[in-house]
């Protein structure tokens, strides 16, 4: 399983969703509501991934997070942010202190 390729593919996915039937496609439909629904989706996934993890649920917690990952993916295309970008943050954190990097935004 390459990491990469599922995550491009899915991307490639919901880009081909924008703008299409809302009744068709459930990503389209989110897309159709605006950006507060999908923000809303992001956050309830989040909550729901955190229950599972103080449940010690693993399998809750697998589904939560694709589940999380899927809309957060869905919230980037919508704001014209692509995986590229958040991976190219994530390497400039890469060997920062968590605290370092948390205190220089100020």
């Amino acid at each position: 399983m390459n990491k990469a390729e599922i995550l491009g593919r899915l991307e490639r996915v919901i880009a081909s969703r924008k703008g299409g039937d809302g009744d068709k496609s459930y990503v389209a439909k989110l897309f159709k509501k605006g950006r507060k629904k999908i923000a809303q989706k992001v956050g309830e996934e989040g909550v729901e991934l955190a229950l599972a993890g103080v449940l010690d649920d693993k399998a809750e917690a697998i589904t939560e997070s694709a589940d999380l990952l899927f809309h957060m993916m869905i919230l980037w295309s919508d704001m014209g942010i692509s995986p590229e970008e958040i991976f190219a943050e994530l390497a400039r954190r890469e060997g920062l202190s968590g605290i370092d990097e948390k205190n220089s935004r100020g």
